[in-house]
């Protein structure tokens, strides 16, 4: 199972009851923190969310409502003790961005690596063994007025397991559960590999989160099939569309329209201009378009959980 929780909708300045862009993705203990804008701390603690088990923080961009709870965040994981080591992920400049930030933070005793993800993406487990094998967290760029990019977290599942294949071919049952995790045994002198005993690819998990975007093929590419996008939707009316496009950003009704036409089920808005006073206004522009958009809230929280076996994939 995967949790994602939606810590803050606001874009450029917090507003009560609207916090700077952040989300969390929690999976066997561990956490992806997406963004951190001003008050991503307060947020996590009033959603119940444990930053303290965050392995990867993934910046989509460097303006300051992104970034600017960094320092904060960073020097109370100190004070709390934390020892394990910290991945900052982000598009290029990385290393020039936090260097005054980390000067800010000042000493402390857990390390910091900073990485730009490679084409194939980051294999979670390499980082912290809870993850699941096959966790796997890929950055695709997207349109803004500054380099920027997207996240896809995939949790692909194996085919099932055939207990009377692997008794057929003599392999012994504590050997079972490394072909079930994609690795070849060997039995009775002879190797066996997981696709000796597996079936078909089930399907998995996927979860998209966009950052500050305009419209584009890429985030359709890479939200294709996804089980929740979370898009940013900064203004509300089509009639701001053109202003959306000269900022870098989306209107509700063109991340519905990525969405659809990335065959998403569900849709997820946040990233609300201050113009926007309640998003529900706007809700009926994205959904004639996408039926399964919702306007994210601080807060929000779900559950990506396989399909019962028998589901259509």
């Amino acid at each position: 199972m995967v949790d994602i929780t939606l810590l803050g909708t606001a874009a450029l300045a917090p507003i009560p009851g609207r916090q700077l862009t952040a989300a969390t993705l929690a999976c066997n203990g561990r956490v992806i923190l997406f963004d951190c804008g001003e008050g991503t701390q307060t947020a996590a603690r009033a959603a119940g969310v444990s930053l303290m088990k965050a392995d990867v923080i993934a910046l989509t961009h460097y303006h300051g409502d992104h970034i600017f709870g960094l320092p904060g965040l960073m020097q109370t994981l100190n004070r709390l003790g934390r020892t394990e080591s910290l991945t900052i992920v982000g598009p290029e400049g990385l290393e020039a961005i936090m260097e005054p930030i980390m000067k800010l933070v000042g000493s402390i005793c857990y390390s910091v690596d900073f990485m730009t993800l490679p084409e194939a993406g980051l294999c979670l487990g390499e980082l912290n063994r809870a993850w699941p094998d096959r966790a796997r967290l890929t950055a695709f760029a997207t349109k803004h007025q500054v380099p920027s990019q997207g996240y896809c977290f995939t949790l692909e599942r194996a085919g099932r397991f055939s207990p009377q294949r692997a008794e057929a071919m003599s392999v012994p049952r504590e050997q079972w559960r490394l072909l079930q995790r994609g690795q070849s045994v060997k039995a009775a002198g002879v190797e066996v590999s997981p696709s000796q005993v597996l079936g078909a690819p089930r399907r998995g998990l996927k979860f998209v989160f966009s950052g500050d975007t305009m419209a584009c093929d890429a985030l359709v590419q890479a939200a294709s099939g996804a089980d929740l996008l979370i898009c940013e939707a900064t203004y509300g009316g089509n009639e701001q569309a053109q202003l959306a496009a000269e900022r870098g950003h989306m209107t509700f009704a063109q991340a519905a329209e990525t969405a659809a036409k990335a065959g998403a089920r569900r849709l997820w808005l946040a990233h609300y201009s201050q113009m926007i006073e309640d998003p529900l206004d706007y809700l009926p522009e994205a959904a004639a378009i996408f039926d399964g958009a919702v306007c994210g809230a601080d807060g929000m929280a779900t559950t990506l959980k396989y399909e019962a076996e028998g589901e259509d994939e």
